[in-house]
């Protein structure tokens, strides 16, 4: 074994096999994979080897796509088989809302260039003769979905690296991760030790302890998962041709052939976590004790699906183990907060993800970003509130959701709630209905007084709907009240703090009083942050941006922070308060302080600090409503008498209580776009309109300004634009594609209904020969064509005088 290595890799399952093979396949070729045991030694071994491109991201279903496609370069790089089976495979739906589920997901894969259709029960029976279709809708059927050999591709993969130059050493146990002052890794192993450059964390089941070695909680657990293999079976025998894929979310099961029989999998409601104090370092070839009453209420459903397993023999029983993270999408990128040290783990689905999860890592490293965005499985989207009771809680019910109905207005109910401000009681007492992000509660909207506290998930309009309009109406006619909390809010200051944001900000650093709308770009362009940059004093600045990318944010601005002259510290949850916003706002304000608050005085885009009541507050003049409006901050153990200084000073103003659903209707109205929805490392600032707040003049040369000035001379082929949809029940949410003269042509990124205009507004990215006022097009919403026109004027304010009065 080598005493020195560019990376070093821990673990031999197909996703640390990818993982080399990717690295050694773009130049990386010093690398070394350790291995405990031998290769599949982990999950791998005893997967089921199917594989599917079905995904909500659009990007993990891309790089599923991708993963797919690549075992057939890998066996011919190699000679080695990955036995792969092509046979299509069918998604069932026995309700309306699974089947308005399915119409969603094919919408998204038109613009994607996927080829599923939607079939009918007789369809479905023509596909697979031995699926019994009473009480089926229709189907979703993908042409990609297959099974492959497991061990057989992993081999694949290693051999394939290993021609590329990687070395792989089997039966080599790490004991220690130690890292180095100049940020390097000591490795060592029963084998010796080795100095690695980076350490990749892809030990699987054994990701927890790997990464405890380096003081690194990684928010993962293992769950059981059984499936069973029959014995030869006469009508598959007889078939002539392999059946395909067939998953029954109602039932919780998958099925597929196996030579003359048939493979079925359970994702059942009564599951178990297991491990729950560890994985032995013991455990490895073995199986779990099998135990068919723990789903036996789905292999009664499985045995009306497919009445052919009723009289079939059962010739093997699989009970494993597999890794899942809390929202069931792999942990993948560098950790936050430690040098040099990567993560590859919790890929539940490894020969679906697998070969993505390797390239993902693999340009990171080598290239310093990904080529799409992959917030969705970056490790980064999950904070330190991801306890191991919490993760093993949320992975639990991920498991039981498996197969369930994916809602856009849905909120999972399992460890919450978790964080909470002290407002949290106020707003209980006011029958909120709360969400959560980023392990903190916050309020959708306000019930009516005799209703459940409870939103009713669907793809069309919820019974919120006239709820939130009357929040919303509130805002636009008098004054609203909502949390600021859910902002991620960060303070940087130091004599060196002004020139620091200036590098890795892309816009305009404000003067003391002042803030400004900024942009942070990637060193490629791409848009990875939409802040609100405020010098409050001299060299002492706020900075806020989305709540849920907190740990995101943070890696970036540590990675460049410099060594002296500038200290940075999360305080979001510290600093939190509410915004009071609406044409009644001022008036509110000047009540509750002594400080001249009138346009002159107190400016949009203004910061001040001044006293609230008995508060001493940082009061920012904006709102993302679009409505005139303030942000106010204080220490959070001020927020409850912030609320009473200002709901008492309301009262005559008729003050209303307002939450997320009605914030994110009334930006529709100032066509706002909204953090990875609009704005996102997908996309760039001239592509979205904020290259508007991109300062290209300025000396200091800002993080991704090469990349902008050469997309500002050479331009872009598509733009976002805004549109009113005439919706009926159902307004977008994301992905649907748009179709103009019968092709698609560009793709919604969100939208929903607004109130104060009574219109369903969609924004979507369109080729820039396209873009022209009332251009109409047809936007496929739950497999119905919708007409829309695009409009550039915003619906509220539009020239922002009101806003600027």
């Amino acid at each position: 074994m080598k005493s020195h290595a560019q990376v070093v890799v821990i673990g031999g399952g197909v996703v640390g096999c990818s993982v080399i093979y990717h690295l050694t396949k773009l130049g990386c070729k010093d690398v070394v994979l350790v291995e405990r045991s031998e290769l599949t030694s982990g999950s791998t071994w005893h997967a089921a080897g199917g594989f599917h491109t079905l995904n909500a991201d659009t990007n993990m279903a891309a790089l599923q796509g991708y993963t797919i496609g690549l075992y057939r370069e890998l066996e011919k790089i190699t000679g080695q088989s990955c036995s792969l089976h092509h046979v299509g495979g069918l998604t069932l739906a026995g309700t309306p809302e699974r089947m308005d589920f399915l119409k969603s997901a094919r919408a998204m894969h038109r613009h994607m260039g996927l080829d599923t259709e939607l079939v009918t029960p007789e369809e479905i029976r023509k596909l697979s003769p031995i699926t019994n279709t009473d009480g089926i809708l229709g189907a979703l059927y993908d042409p990609l979905d297959g099974h492959l050999d497991p061990s057989g591709t992993t081999h694949a993969y290693a051999r394939a690296a290993q021609m590329q130059g990687a070395e792989i050493v089997l039966r080599c146990p790490v004991v220690e991760t130690n890292p180095q002052a100049d940020g390097s890794w000591q490795v060592v192993t029963e084998q010796g030790t080795i100095i690695a450059e980076h350490l990749v964390n892809a030990a699987g089941l054994w990701a927890r302890e790997v990464g405890a070695m380096a003081g690194v909680y990684l928010p993962l657990h293992p769950m059981e998962h059984q499936y069973f293999a029959t014995d030869d079976i006469a009508e598959v025998v007889n078939r002539g041709e392999e059946l395909p894929h067939v998953m029954d979310p109602e039932g919780e099961s998958y099925l597929r052939q196996e030579g003359n029989g048939l493979v079925i999998g359970f994702y059942e409601q009564n599951c178990v976590p297991w491990a729950v104090d560890g994985t032995s370092w013991d455990f490895g070839h073995e199986l779990l004790d099998e135990n068919l009453d723990r789903i036996g209420d789905s292999m009664e459903i499985a045995f009306r699906r497919y009445p052919v397993l009723a009289e079939a023999g059962i010739k093997t029983i699989i009970n494993g183990p597999f890794t899942f993270a809390a929202d069931g999408n792999p942990l993948v990128g560098p950790v936050p907060g430690i040098r040099n040290y990567w993560s590859a783990c919790a890929v539940m689905a490894g020969f679906s993800q697998g070969g993505g999860v390797g390239l993902t890592l693999a340009e990171w490293m080598i290239e310093g970003e990904p080529s799409r965005d992959v917030f969705a499985m970056d490790v980064a989207r999950f904070g330190d509130y991801c306890t191991p009771s919490y993760t093993r809680l949320k992975v639990r019910e991920n498991y039981q959701k498996r197969f369930a109905v994916s809602y856009p207005n849905e909120e999972l109910p399992a460890a919450r709630p978790l964080d909470a401000t002290p407002a949290y009681g106020i707003w209980q007492q006011q029958n909120a209905v709360f969400g959560s992000a980023y392990g903190m509660e916050h309020v959708n909207y306000f019930a009516a007084e005799d209703d459940e506290p409870y939103e009713i998930p669907s793809f069309r309009r919820s019974n919120a709907f006239d709820t939130v309009a009357q929040e919303c109406l509130a805002v636009r006619n008098a004054v609203g009240i909502n949390e600021v909390h859910n902002f991620g809010k960060y303070e940087v200051k130091g004599p060196g703090a002004y020139e620091y944001l200036d590098r890795i900000m892309a816009g305009r650093i404000p003067q003391v009083g002042r803030l400004s709308l900024n942009p942070m770009l990637s060193h490629k362009g791409k848009i990875i942050g939409d802040f609100t940059v405020a010098q409050l004093r001299e060299n002492v600045f706020q900075v806020t941006a989305s709540f849920g990318a907190q740990a995101y944010h943070m890696r970036w601005f540590e990675q460049h922070l410099p060594k002296a002259g500038v200290s940075l510290e999360n305080v979001s949850k510290k600093r939190i308060g509410f915004q009071i916003a609406g044409p009644a706002s001022r008036e509110l304000m000047q009540r509750v302080t002594r400080t001249d608050v009138s346009n002159e005085a107190f400016p949009f885009l203004s910061i001040r600090e001044i006293d609230v009541g008995q508060c001493q507050a940082i009061v920012q003049r904006v709102s993302y409503t679009g409505d005139r409006g303030y942000e106010i901050y204080v220490p959070v153990h001020h927020q409850v008498a912030l609320y009473q200084i200002l709901s008492e000073a309301g009262k005559d103003l008729n003050l209303r209580p307002f939450g997320m659903r009605a914030m994110m209707s009334l930006r529709l109205d100032k066509s706002f776009g909204s953090w990875m929805r609009e704005y996102k490392p997908d996309y760039t600032p001239l592509e979205t309109g904020l290259d508007r707040f991109v300062d290209y003049k300025k000396e200091v040369d800002f993080i991704g300004k090469e990349a902008a000035l050469a997309e500002k001379e050479n331009g872009v082929t598509r733009k976002l634009c805004t549109f009113i949809v005439e919706a009926r029940d159902a307004d977008v949410n994301a992905w649907e594609p748009i179709w103009f003269d019968g092709n698609v042509v560009g793709y919604v990124t969100s939208g929903g209904y607004s109130h104060y205009s009574q219109k369903s507004i969609a924004f979507g990215f369109l080729p820039v020969e396209l873009i022209e006022e009332d251009r109409q097009v047809m936007i496929e919403i739950l497999g119905e064509m919708i007409p829309a026109t695009l409009y550039s004027e915003p619906l509220f304010d539009p020239k922002n005088q009101y806003l600027r009065s």
